[in-house]
């Protein structure tokens, strides 16, 4: 499996609006851009798949910005992953319930089990064991 930046970058974002909860802060985007150097164009597109989550509180102003909805331990790195990527799975059938081969192939097992351990993995740990 191999994350596009979509979903590394997305993570990125989490973690960076993670570190200012416990602060009780909004974040910007534009201080992520700053603080990442990560285009603020691709931020927002990213932004726009994150929120679909109900992972944030949204504020205006020139104190606005972003803050987690719950405490970081919440979140797990799958879920966001998850969230950034329009597809995660190690191999297309996976995801592909229409798949012709999918009863007869003899690989189908091996990719499903390694992508289950990847996600099982993934889905262990949380933003608060990267803070």
């Amino acid at each position: 499996m191999k994350l596009s930046t979509k979903g590394r970058y997305g993570l990125t974002i989490m973690l960076d609006i993670a570190e200012a909860y416990r602060e009780d802060k909004f974040v910007s985007l534009n201080e992520i851009s700053e603080r990442e150097n990560i285009s603020l164009k691709y931020l927002e597109k990213i932004m726009t798949s994150l929120k679909k989550y109900d992972f944030f509180i949204t504020s205006r102003g020139s104190t606005g910005g972003y803050k987690l909805k719950y405490s970081p331990d919440h979140y797990k790195i799958g879920d966001i992953i998850k969230a950034s990527e329009e597809e995660v799975d190690i191999v297309s059938c996976l995801g592909d319930n229409d798949c012709p081969k999918k009863g007869m192939c003899r690989t189908y097992p091996l990719w499903k089990g390694l992508s289950d351990e990847i996600n099982d993995y993934l889905n262990s740990k949380t933003l608060d064991d990267y803070l």
